[in-house]
């Protein structure tokens, strides 16, 4: 990503974070749902900032997690010193999450807040909270409402912080995260309607950490049954669109069970799955 450009109004965001860690400070124990994206790892920050030893960030061990998510999570949270733990989730057992219909998120977040609130429970910890941002608030995103549902507390939403500013403030605190790729889990690279299975996500990581072997920094590996649809950011395209690239490609997805290799000339775009719910 490009040097960041500066929000229009930085006292504004300052104030933000200050609201931020008061709102935090205030809350007293609380688990963190921690994905490792931005906006989780700055939510993390800032709980341990503001709680130190009261701020447990927990992120869901499942088949759906990216390796490298699990990676790049494990090594954030050693270097800024955060309480870290994994909690088992159990997803791809409920029918109606692997059916993978559109409120698949809502399944995957309430099984997620379920076991958090457990957790909570048995240690007395009041509060879990998690990474939704202002902008966040206007996407389809079904797993919010498994949040209104339990409970779970939004305090960069409630600081009215914007990516944007999260970003910002990431990079002006020192986090490696400031300018991560947005990422989702890896059910989102299968199609509505096509059941998801431990199988088919761990086939979409397996070509992903290829992929980010060769370099690639914003892509997506979409399944759809024997055909893979690779989306490459469009400042990547033209590395990804000559006669050894595509040869790589084939390389790499032909062992993977795929018959046929595909490189989708739009490029990346988040959501790209959902255009089929705008018709």
């Amino acid at each position: 990503m490009a040097a960041l450009v500066e929000v229009s109004n930085p006292a504004r965001m300052r104030e933000k974070e200050e609201q931020l860690l008061a709102a935090l400070a205030r809350m007293g124990r609380v688990i963190v749902a921690f994905s490792g994206g931005t906006d989780s790892a700055y939510l993390a920050w800032a709980a341990n900032r503001a709680l130190g030893s009261g701020a447990l960030a927990m992120t869901a061990d499942s088949a759906s997690l990216p390796e490298s998510h699990k990676r790049d999570g494990e090594e954030f949270v050693r270097q800024f010193g955060i309480a870290h733990e994994y909690i088992q989730t159990h997803e791809f057992d409920n029918p109606a999450y692997s059916a993978n219909n559109p409120d698949r998120c809502f399944h995957c977040k309430d099984e997620l807040f379920t076991r958090l609130d457990e957790v909570a429970g048995e240690r007395g910890i009041a509060h879990v909270i998690y990474g939704v941002n202002v902008d966040d608030l206007g996407d389809f995103r079904p797993g919010q409402g498994a949040a209104k549902l339990h409970g779970v507390k939004a305090p960069l939403v409630d600081a009215g912080l914007t990516k944007a500013e999260i970003r910002e403030l990431s990079q002006r605190v020192g986090l490696t995260t400031w300018d991560r790729p947005a990422s989702a889990c890896l059910s989102s690279r299968i199609p509505y309607g096509t059941p998801v299975t431990i199988q088919n996500v761990k086939t979409v990581d397996r070509g992903e950490e290829a992929i980010r072997s060769l370099g690639f920094r914003q892509f997506r590996v979409r399944f759809h049954g024997d055909i893979v649809r690779i989306e490459v950011s469009p400042e990547e395209l033209d590395r990804a669109m000559t006669l050894d690239m595509a040869r790589q490609f084939t390389a790499i997805f032909k062992p993977l069970g795929f018959h046929y290799v595909t490189l989708d000339l739009e490029g990346y775009r988040q959501g790209s799955l959902n255009a089929v719910l705008q018709h």
